[in-house]
């Protein structure tokens, strides 16, 4: 399974990009021991990663008892993650000091979803 974005991922997440900022859906399944290796990747993003590219984590939770899913579709951990665009994003997961902890994230999962979201409308019926 795959737990990074692909090249051809991100072009298509910012060919499709809508204009303002965006906040990314992680749905996070650890490996056996994953936990810590997830830490110390959480700490160096805090630390280093996300001030830089205006970023900032809107919560962080364990994953609980799911109301309504079906098997295989819980998860252990769920961030949601504000950029002030897309674009921020890609540069960050561009950038080279950022490759050298990354390799502590996909250490850490078995699985993932990583998931632009884009505001609805306040019109919104």
């Amino acid at each position: 399974m795959a737990v990074d974005p692909r090249g051809a991922d991100l072009k298509r997440y910012l060919a499709e990009d809508p204009g303002g900022p965006v906040v990314m859906l992680n749905l996070l399944r650890f490996r056996e021991g994953g936990q810590d290796s997830y830490d110390q990747y959480a700490a160096a993003l805090e630390k280093r990663f996300l001030s830089r590219y205006g970023a900032r984590v809107l919560y962080a939770g364990s994953g609980s008892t799911p109301l309504v899913a079906e098997p295989g579709q819980d998860w252990d951990a769920v961030l949601l993650v504000q950029y002030p665009s897309r674009e921020a994003f890609s540069r960050m997961v561009a950038d080279p000091e950022y490759q050298q902890v990354t390799h502590l994230r996909t250490e850490a999962l078995s699985e993932a979803v990583l998931q632009a979201t884009t505001p609805w409308p306040d019109e919104r019926p």
